[in-house]
Order: C-alpha cells, then sequence, then structure tokens
C-alpha cells in the first residue's frame, strides 16, 4: 500500500516549500496566465434591453435639480408652511430627548464599524467580479441575468459538443482596480472570501456588542420611532433638506425623523437582512433546507445581498454629506467627544482617522498581492470553527425534475493528455478507476464494473465558488458503498481525488486533486457520478466520473477522476494546502460557505 500511495503522491508537484508564507501573486501567471479583462460599468437590462448605469447620473442629477425646484415652491404654500410648522421634522412624539450626549463605547463602534465595513465591501465587490451577473433564478442561464459587468456569453462558444472552445465561468471573471477590489486581479476569488468573510465576522460581532449595548443603555430610543408621527415628520424634514433651508441640526440630543427611520432602517433592517442573505448562499444549508429553489434560492440572495451593499453605500455617502453640511465642528465633537461643544480638536482627531483609514484602504491589495499565504493563514485561524459548524447539517435536500437548471456552467481545465483522449476514444471501455492508500481492500475498478455497482440517483444544487449555481439531476455510486468495497483503515481521515486533468497552472504544479473529510463519504448523497440528467457525463462536466460532496462548494468536485486514495493527513500531497486551488489560489479544504 505505501509504494500505491507513493505513485498517486507523484502525480502532485511536490514544488517549492509546501505552504511558504513568503509565496505571492504574480499576476503574469496566475490562475494559468488569465489576461487582465477589466470589469465593465454595470449594464441593467429592461426586457431584453441593457442599459448603462451610467445612465443613473445625469437622471438623478436631473431629478435632484427638479426636486430641489418642487421642493422650495411647495415651501411658498401657506399649507405646506402649516405643515412643516405641525411637524417640524424633530419631535418629542417621535423619540425622546436624550441630553447624556453620545457614550464612549458608541463612539469606538461606530469607527470599527467604518473599518469593518470597508473592507468587506470591497472583497464583496472583488467575489461578484467573479461572477459579474446577477439573476432572479437559480438557474444562471446565460441571457437571464438583470445586471452584468461585462458584455454577453458568446452563443457561438456554449456547445457542449465542443468542450475545448466552451466559454467557463472563470472566462467570465473580470478584474477590477486595485483600489476598489481587494486584490482587484481577475479570479482571485479565493482570497478576497478570506477578506470578506474575516471582516464580516468582525463587523457581526461589532454589531452583537452594538445590540446589547444599545438596548441595556437605553439608546435605542434614539433610532426606534416611538409613534407613527414619524412619517409626516419625515416628510417635512425631507421637504427642508431638498429646498436647501435646513431643519436645525438638533441630533445631539433628538435625531429628525428622516434619520429616525435612515437608522432604523440600517441598524434594524439592512444589516440582518445582509447577514441573512449571506447565510443562504451557502451550500451546506441549501442543501439541507431545500433552497435551491423558490423565492429564497442563493441567486435571489446574492440580488438582496447586493441591493444591501447599495444601501450602505448611499447611507454612508449621505451621512458624511449631512456631517459635513449640517455643522462639521459639532458634528465632530458629538462622535469623537461625545460632547456638544465646538472645540476643534475633533476635527484633527478626524483628519488623523481619516488618513489612517486611507492608508488601510490603499494597503490591502498591495499587501494580499505581496503575502497572500498570510491572508490565507490568517482567514483560516478565524474562520475554521464556522465552517466546522457549517458541515454539521446533513446535506440531504433533493428536488424535482421541474427543478433541474436548462444550462450548466461549464468549468475547470479540460484534460489534454494523449492517455485521456484515447479513453475517451474508447468511450471508457478500457477505463480502471484505481482506489488506493489507507484501506483493507485496494481495488481497480473498470468502467462497466462502477456501472455494476448499485445506482444511486438524486436531484441536487450546484454552488460554485464564483457565484453561479443550478439544479442537476446526478446518477452514480455512492461512495458509502465504495466505502463498504474498500474497507478504511482507522487512520484514514481524509479521501483525496485526483483528475485526469492538470490544474490551470503550468504544467509544472502537477494534476488537478482535492481533499475530503471521509465522515462526508457516510453521506447518502454523496457520489461518484457518472450521469448528468439521464445522459452520461460530458466532457465539459467531468466524464468519464466526478464527485459530488454536498456539503462544499463545487470546486471540491473533482471531475475526470482517474484515482482515489484514502490519507491519513493532505500535508503530505500537492502544497499541503488540501488541493490544487487551495495550493495555488489560496482557497480553503473546507467551502462550506
Amino acid at each position: 500500500m505505501a509504494s500505491q500511495s507513493n505513485d498517486l503522491a507523484s502525480l502532485l508537484d511536490q514544488g517549492p516549500r509546501r505552504g511558504a508564507l513568503d509565496r505571492r501573486v504574480e499576476i503574469g501567471h496566475w490562475a494559468g496566465s488569465i489576461p487582465q479583462e477589466m470589469a465593465r460599468v454595470p449594464a441593467l437590462r429592461f426586457g431584453k434591453r441593457w442599459v448603462s448605469s451610467l445612465w443613473l447620473i445625469p437622471l438623478g442629477a436631473a431629478g435632484l435639480i427638479v426636486g430641489i425646484a418642487l421642493a422650495q415652491q411647495l415651501r411658498q404654500y401657506g399649507w405646506m408652511q402649516d405643515f412643516i410648522a405641525s411637524y417640524p421634522g424633530t419631535s418629542t412624539r417621535v423619540t425622546p430627548v436624550i441630553a447624556t450626549g453620545f457614550p464612549a463605547w458608541l463612539r469606538w463602534q461606530h469607527l470599527f464599524n467604518i473599518i469593518f465595513m470597508m473592507f468587506l465591501m470591497r472583497a464583496g465587490l472583488q467575489i461578484l467580479a467573479d461572477h459579474p451577473r446577477l439573476y432572479l433564478n437559480q438557474g444562471c442561464r446565460p441571457g437571464t441575468a438583470w445586471l452584468r459587468m461585462r458584455g454577453p456569453v458568446p452563443e457561438d462558444r456554449m456547445n457542449e459538443a465542443d468542450a475545448a472552445h466552451m466559454w467557463t465561468a472563470k472566462d467570465d471573471s473580470v478584474a477590477l482596480p486595485k483600489w476598489l477590489g481587494i486584490p482587484g486581479v481577475r479570479h482571485t476569488v479565493g482570497l478576497a472570501r478570506w477578506w470578506h468573510f474575516s471582516f464580516d465576522l468582525l463587523w457581526l460581532l461589532n454589531g452583537a456588542v452594538f445590540y446589547v449595548l444599545l438596548f441595556a443603555g437605553g439608546e435605542w430610543r434614539r433610532i426606534v420611532p416611538q409613534s407613527w408621527e414619524v412619517l409626516p415628520n419625515a416628510a417635512s424634514t425631507m421637504i427642508q433638506y431638498a429646498s436647501l433651508d435646513f431643519p436645525a441640526n438638533e441630533g445631539f440630543t433628538n435625531y429628525n425623523a428622516l434619520q429616525v427611520i435612515a437608522y432604523f432602517t440600517t441598524v434594524f433592517v439592512a444589516a440582518p437582512v445582509a447577514f441573512a442573505t449571506g447565510l443562504l448562499q451557502s451550500p451546506a444549508i441549501a442543501a439541507r433546507f431545500g433552497l435551491d429553489r423558490g423565492l429564497l434560492n442563493q441567486q435571489v440572495a446574492r440580488t438582496v445581498h447586493f441591493a444591501m451593499l447599495l444601501w450602505m453605500v448611499v447611507f454612508i455617502a449621505l451621512h458624511t454629506l449631512m456631517v459635513f453640511s449640517t455643522g462639521l465642528v459639532g458634528n465632530l465633537n458629538h462622535i469623537v467627544l461625545g460632547t456638544d461643544t465646538q472645540s476643534y480638536w475633533p476635527v484633527a482627531v478626524y483628519l488623523v482617522a481619516m488618513s489612517a483609514i486611507a492608508v488601510l484602504w490603499l494597503a490591502a491589495s498591495p499587501l494580499t498581492l505581496r503575502y497572500p499565504a498570510v491572508v490565507r493563514k490568517v482567514g483560516i485561524a478565524t474562520l475554521g470553527w464556522l465552517n466546522d459548524l457549517l458541515e454539521l447539517p446533513h446535506p440531504d435536500a433533493n428536488y424535482a425534475e421541474k427543478d433541474i437548471s436548462p444550462y450548466l456552467w461549464p468549468n475547470g481545465t479540460l484534460p489534454t493528455s494523449e492517455h485521456y483522449r484515447a479513453l475517451q476514444k474508447g468511450q471508457w471501455a478500457d477505463y480502471v478507476l484505481r482506489i488506493e492508500g489507507l484501506v483493507e481492500n485496494p481495488v481497480s475498478l473498470t468502467y462497466a464494473q462502477l456501472l455494476a455497482l448499485p445506482k444511486h440517483e438524486q436531484i441536487t444544487g450546484h454552488h460554485c465558488i464564483q457565484g453561479w449555481t443550478g439544479v442537476a439531476k446526478w446518477a452514480g455510486v455512492r461512495m458509502s458503498d465504495v466505502l463498504e468495497l474498500v474497507r478504511p483503515l482507522p487512520s484514514a481521515r481524509w479521501v483525496a481525488f485526483y483528475s485526469f486533468a492538470e490544474g490551470s497552472g503550468p504544467s509544472t504544479e502537477g494534476r488537478y486533486y482535492d481533499c475530503h473529510k471521509i465522515a462526508h463519504m457516510s453521506e447518502p448523497t454523496t457520489l461518484l457520478a457518472y450521469e448528468m440528467n439521464d445522459a452520461p457525463l460530458t466532457e465539459a462536466h467531468g466524464a468519464p466520473l466526478r464527485l459530488r460532496n454536498e456539503h462544499e462548494l463545487g470546486f471540491k468536485m473533482v471531475k475526470w477522476i482517474e484515482a482515489i486514495e484514502f490519507i491519513d493527513d493532505f500535508r503530505h500531497r500537492g502544497l499541503g494546502m488540501g488541493g490544487y486551488n487551495e495550493d495555488h489560489e489560496y482557497y480553503g479544504y473546507r467551502m462550506p460557505i
């Protein structure tokens, strides 16, 4: 068994020191030397017509001018003057007066919140850029998106019969400016996810503390309306702002109704919805609760998640504008010192803080490209426990035939070896699957023998790390039956699946492979699939054999399987991180979200 294991391990490059923290992202050689196709300005679909979102700028400017003119005209009428007098905007009937100032915990959390959100939003944009389209359907068929950041998928590259020229999800990815995305480089979704989820966790912890202290100290009364009079007062405030004759700034003791609604919506609606829609994008959660169809499917969640991002960006922009335009010095005294004074020291503190934040903003992408392994190491340390929790539910959701997606995006680097082509030409008659390693009974199964084993069918969801999804019908051999056949030794903790295909980088980096927990192999939905949608697997989707492990994201579902090895530790495979993408593109070996 030792010689067999060494033979399989030789498929992988042992390369430079595995997991070395001094490796950097070389853009010219990154992800198979993928060119840096820059994202386009987002376009929106109306019917069959796509319209650039840049039109929102002149339309918004025109709307602002009309709104100012209309508000100024309305304020000339006596009835409007009476309305504003009755509902001035700031009212103790809406929220009570709180004259104790802003407590220190609130002021510090305000600072932490903007730093955490800065990183998680930038990394979120980078994740979106890896599949730069948003849908309302789980199938993600090209042409059905409502927003896109690049042109249409070329129709002549959607033919599965010509797998070598198919437009893959990786082809569809785009780069972002490095000052905007983290790290900006095309197809760096693995690195972006560590930033996004790590700072998302910090943001959530900060938010949890905020909620507790908000209610414990009574500060919730500032942002929770006490009366339906919040609505007419908000309308009055909006008209006063729009007319450029601002209401009195009484924010130190009592927010106006428009502020109350904005803060309440942000704190108690937008933030929880952003958290919930993030969780709904987890393959493990979807596979447990059947969320790959219906109104809560991942693509609806992605759309709503994006809408919450826009809400936060607009809120921050307007909040900052109001801070500057309604008395900068006084407002900075409120949030820096917590006092209603006019000291200029808070202005200095603000300038220093903004300078520090600007340095962090500009340093994020260069440091990520210089120290990608450090980013991953910190991410694993921060999020490992969460991935463990998400892998606990059994992924037992199955769907109906009507839920099958009409299109499933292809992905991955196709096999190019003469051996694979010869097997394919012979319709897999000479294909042999080797199953070796820490097992009592190593076996080699021909394609015919695989087909003769008990066949299991399931209709399950597929979740790509890039963001696209789909539902397909899979048929094949349960890995639980394979376990019974080979009888793993107690020391076997992981199962390595080796592909006929090379990874996306230079051929010296070795074969594509990935390692899975042996516990996942006992799940009824973990398959060695040889059919998709009642037909033999095509080359584009992994023929002759591919893995289905419904706990995980799609990159772990190894296609074109040549061999399987039971091992005790994956650190002696490849560069020691658990898979090809984990080794070379800084993914994580546990990816249930």
